[in-house]
């Protein structure tokens, strides 16, 4: 008797494992592995939609197996990697493989599938490698400095990606947002044919999403660009996952089992042996930590450094530098830079706020440039791409506009402003925008660096970035934060998160800042050493589980949900998710 393995797609977690059930005869020919199922559940008393993980000749169950009602599509859609993916994923956070699941695979559109046809794909030709691959081929995993010039970050990966795509091998590219994919895209198209490109992010339209969902789980040898649940895709033969600018908080997935799109990727190459690549203007302290445990090596970039200029607002700067809060070094710089082409001034606030918004600076600089012309970029007023022309371009971090040719100069202003947020990232989150904004910049072009001094500046000026990586590591490490230790958060009626912390076996030291809600609920943030992450994962998940079966805490006759868990949340320590072009520092 063949048996069906399923994982049903619920939350819960003591539904959370493998079910065996029986094929009937007539659905004999359409079970198989990874296919969409509906069965019954009798633990609710319901049937429930789920995917057969594997097929078995036997079962450990003893009673009689209840049978599988309906196959609801005969597409494998869960590739047998991503269930492996999701399960490590889970285990790791404590949390359901479904919801992994959930992410990794989207909503079934039944004419997208019968309008689906594979298409047999010829091997596209390597591109010229430049700088990096002869590198990138020798070590597994890489943490990769990309040279700060406009649009050479685009150009590194496709780079990258062409030898592995030649091969007929495909390759996953992850990035923060959809401008940074558009952008890929654009570039990539230059060099590889469209059947070669797929889009797989939360932008699409459900019939647009399912169909590259599809194309990257039946046709190797593609390039598959997206967001950061582009991680978990499907594809086939995968040779080469890239993570484009690891540090940044949009890679930080809100749903459960929240886990960053950077620890999806290590665990997957770990899993696949693919070789792993996490690039970046600016290295992120967590792959700093990597390259000085020796699990990743580093690769620098070849070039001349960008010409970066600290500078500060001096007691004589008047008129219109000193509204629009430019140093009068700069303002000469840019008043010059302007005659050649646009220049970009990068401000900590949208708006027109008490002269620190992108609209209030725009119009301080409308009066001292009576005949420029003045653009604004921020989430309000999202610009995509600004021309040759001469203009000013104001704009939030995050929110700079591409110019094609390069800025001929950008001034980074509000530097103390955006370093006064209080958070455990403030100093990594302003290098990493400010190295962004600053490989906007043409090859040559100056950039003045306003209201930052000390170790910043002189990383900025000698362009060490990883030196400052390094130093923030160290001072982390010495206070045991992230990322030198992994941390969870649990909440829930206090006997359950107590219990939970004395089963994890966490020291009283390593319990932080414990707070009681208004609700009476508990929440606390224990901490650990990456040797124990399993040990606690485990340990957590079984008190979960205990609560979740009805042994939980009970309020007025009704239940209360015992206890939740959370690893590595990103909210921690005052860090907040940055929007593109939203407001940073104090108001």
């Amino acid at each position: 008797m063949t048996v069906a393995r399923v994982v049903v797609d619920s939350p819960l977690p003591q539904l959370d494992r493998l079910f065996d059930y029986a094929i009937p005869d007539a659905l004999a020919d359409e079970v198989a592995a990874g296919v969409r199922v509906r069965v019954p559940v009798r633990a609710q008393g319901r049937t429930m939609d789920g995917y057969v993980v594997e097929l078995a000749e036997t079962s450990d169950y003893q009673g009689r197996l209840a049978e599988i009602d309906a196959v609801v599509s005969p597409v494998p859609v869960l590739d047998p990697a991503v269930w492996r993916l999701a399960r490590r994923i889970a285990d790791r956070a404590a949390g359901v493989a479904s919801d992994v699941l959930r992410l990794a695979i989207p909503k079934r559109r039944a004419r997208v599938e019968s309008a689906f046809h594979t298409t047999a794909l010829s091997v596209v030709g390597a591109m010229p490698v430049a700088r990096y691959p002869e590198a990138v081929a020798e070590a597994d995993r890489i943490v990769l400095r990309v040279i700060p010039e406009p649009a050479a970050w685009a150009r590194t990966i496709v780079e990258l990606a062409s030898g592995v795509l030649a091969a007929g091998d495909s390759v996953i590219v992850v990035l923060p947002d959809q401008r940074d994919i558009e952008r890929l895209l654009a570039v990539a198209a230059l060099v590889l044919p469209p059947d070669r490109l797929v889009r797989l992010d939360a932008g699409q339209s459900d019939a647009e999403r399912y169909r590259s969902f599809l194309r990257a789980r039946l046709e190797p040898g593609v390039l598959i660009v997206g967001s950061r649940a582009a991680v978990l895709a499907p594809a086939q033969r995968l040779g080469l996952l890239i993570v484009w600018d690891d540090g940044d908080p949009m890679l930080h997935e809100p749903h459960a089992p929240g886990v960053h799109a950077r620890d999806v990727a290590l665990v997957r190459q770990e899993l696949s042996g693919c070789r792993l690549v996490l690039a970046a203007h600016a290295p992120s302290v967590e792959a700093e930590r990597l390259v000085e445990l020796g699990y990743c090596r580093r690769i620098e970039p070849a070039g001349r450094p960008p010409r970066v200029v600290p500078t500060v607002l001096q007691t004589g700067d008047a008129g219109p530098a000193q509204q629009a809060r430019i140093p009068s070094t700069a303002w000469r710089a840019a008043s010059e830079a302007l005659r050649d082409g646009p220049v970009l001034l990068q401000v900590s606030r949208p708006g027109d706020e008490a002269a620190i918004g992108t609209e209030r600076t725009a119009a301080d600089l409308g009066r001292a440039f009576p005949r420029a012309r003045i653009i604004v970029a921020d989430a309000a007023h999202p610009v995509a791409e600004v021309g040759s022309q001469p203009a000013i371009v104001v704009a939030t971090r995050g929110a700079e506009p591409v110019a094609p040719d390069g800025y001929r100069a950008v001034l980074l202003l509000d530097g103390e402003r955006m370093l006064a947020r209080e958070s455990l990232r403030v100093a990594e989150d302003y290098v990493r925008t400010a190295a962004n904004a600053i490989a906007l910049a043409a090859p040559g072009a100056p950039v003045y660096l306003a209201g930052v001094g000390g170790r910043i500046a002189r990383a900025f000026t000698t362009w060490r970035l990883d030196e400052l990586a390094r130093e923030e590591l160290a001072e982390r490490t010495a206070a045991r934060m992230p990322p030198a230790v992994r941390t969870a958060t649990l909440l829930g009626a206090p006997a359950a998160v107590e219990a939970a912390i004395t089963a994890a076996g966490i020291a009283h030291d390593d319990v932080i800042a414990p707070v009681r809600l208004e609700d009476g609920q508990l929440r606390s943030v224990i901490r650990f050493d990456y040797r124990r992450g399993a040990e606690v994962a485990a340990a957590l998940r079984t008190e979960i589980l205990r609560h979740a079966a009805g042994r939980g805490a009970r309020r007025g006759g009704r239940a209360v949900v015992g206890l939740r868990v959370r690893f590595d949340d990103p909210l921690l320590f005052g860090a907040e998710p940055m929007r593109r072009g939203a407001a940073t520092g104090p108001a």
